[in-house]
């Protein structure tokens, strides 16, 4: 395990466990305050968020930018990471292997944020910090206690592109999450 941001930076810009580090333009560890009550976990970086480093930086991230702002909540107050740390090949979903070989480093930044609530933006986050199994639909707008954290699944901001009927259902939840 890593006990300093500097070792988990370290080690995640110098990675290549897997075959997404060939392609990578940015290692996009993560954003925000290290220190935050209330952490989310998407699955990996798009292309604008590979081009500038920084996770939720493309259509995804404008979206999130739009609820914290509604709900009065500064992006400066919350920390967002990815499952994985290299943006896959044609923004498709991680690969297992790909999630396996960075989640002791989404493991770390968990640990060395320490939040009170974690929001798991979508199935891969759900999937590879729940457990396999469940999925977003079923699991969403409801609490799930895990090694002293609450987790909130809910949908990830891009799925809302997809499925404007999802819209309601994400408020609904950030909405929860900032009242708690």
């Amino acid at each position: 395990m890593y006990n300093t941001w500097e070792e988990l930076e370290r080690e995640c810009k110098s990675c290549k466990k897997c075959k997404l580090s060939s392609g990578r333009i940015n290692v996009v560890i993560g954003k925000g305050n290290k220190k935050a009550n209330v952490m989310f976990i998407g699955e990996g970086p798009g292309a604008e968020e590979d081009k500038e480093g920084i996770p939720f930086v493309g259509r995804a991230g404008k979206v999130m930018d739009m609820a914290l702002l509604g709900l009065g909540v500064e992006k400066e107050d919350i920390y967002i990471a990815n499952v994985v740390k290299c943006r896959p090949p044609g923004n498709r979903n991680p690969e297992d292997s790909e999630a396996g070989a960075c989640i002791d480093f989404l493991k770390a930044q968990i640990v060395l944020v320490d939040p009170k609530i974690v929001v798991l933006l979508g199935n891969i986050a759900l999937n590879h910090i729940i457990g396999k199994g469940h999925g977003i639909t079923a699991s969403r707008g409801k609490w799930i206690e895990k090694d002293g954290i609450q987790y909130m699944p809910t949908f990830h901001p891009a799925a809302l592109f997809r499925d404007e009927d999802k819209k309601i259902a994400f408020w609904k939840d950030l909405k929860e999450v900032f009242k708690k």
